[in-house]
């Protein structure tokens, strides 16, 4: 499937016929676009296509900034936007679209908040603040946490962001006591990544990482290959376990894309992925 690129003329006109109906024009249009996206592994066309999309959504957000599907459209859009660009040969512009994943993921869960007061705000009160939340909130409390870890992965390891991971860790872990099997155990990879990227001494703990690793892609049944992807360039790479990164990345390429259509353009980047730090094992181990 092919989805269509939006041209511009279109897009405005679109917009002005239909402003104010920013909420039915997210489930009747904006939703299944995004489901279309995720399902594509052409990435060429996914790289071309999608930043017209993305203007619609943040164009829609703009004129109706408190609607909640449309900010968990636009989180899901810009964050997989943003993972995206490496491939689409465009690192330099994760940065910029990330700043709207984690602003607009943060909105679902704290409307008009300051983004400053949020990421200096002393970890009792983050902590009670997630307390609040119910099993009714976790779509909004896992994106928000996404949003937030999308950001900061493309801010080039600045201490100000580095610094605003374990806020991250504290929205991943509420997720885990609410759900921890949402979006095929996705908050157990974060956490797997988070201490397996790291040595011990600096705050790593391999046995934590490898525990949430095998959780997460036993909720997934190893079919979500950005989790085995992940398992390997932190845990595997980290604790010098060059078998089981090997291992790892050879069943990403091996897997057959069309078993799992809904999946196709994550595990088709995740693909990508594997191949390029499988031909860099020989420097990594």
């Amino acid at each position: 499937m092919k989805i269509q690129i939006v041209r511009l003329p279109l897009l405005f006109l679109v917009l002005q016929i239909l402003s104010g109906c920013a909420g039915m024009i997210a489930d009747s249009f904006m939703r299944p676009a995004i489901t279309n996206l995720q399902q594509q592994t052409d990435i060429e066309l996914v790289c071309e296509g999608t930043p017209a999309i993305l203007l619609m959504i943040d164009s829609m957000v703009a004129s109706d900034p408190e609607n909640k599907d449309l900010l968990m459209t636009a989180t899901k859009a810009f964050s997989g936007y943003a993972a995206a660009l490496d491939a689409c040969n465009k690192p330099h512009r994760a940065a910029m679209v990330s700043v709207k994943a984690r602003r607009y993921g943060l909105s679902l869960l704290w409307p008009n908040s300051d983004l400053h007061i949020l990421a200096t705000l002393p970890l009792p009160d983050l902590q009670k603040r997630l307390a609040g939340l119910s099993d009714s909130d976790v779509d909004s409390l896992f994106w928000a946490g996404n949003g937030w870890g999308t950001w900061i992965l493309h801010q080039q390891g600045t201490p100000a962001s580095l610094a605003q991971l374990i806020r991250v860790e504290q929205i991943m872990l509420r997720v885990l006591e609410l759900d921890e099997r949402y979006y095929y155990g996705a908050a157990h990879l974060f956490l797997g990544a988070y201490y397996g990227s790291k040595p011990p001494l600096l705050g790593g703990d391999f046995e934590k990482s490898r525990h949430h690793f095998e959780r997460a892609l036993g909720f997934s049944n190893r079919e979500y290959l950005p989790g085995l992807v992940l398992y390997a360039e932190t845990y595997a790479r980290m604790s010098f376990d060059r078998e089981l990164f090997s291992s790892l990345l050879q069943e990403v390429l091996d897997f057959p894309l069309e078993s799992r259509p809904d999946l196709g353009l994550a595990n088709q980047l995740a693909k990508l992925k594997a191949r390029e730090l499988l031909g860099g094992v020989e420097e990594y181990f």
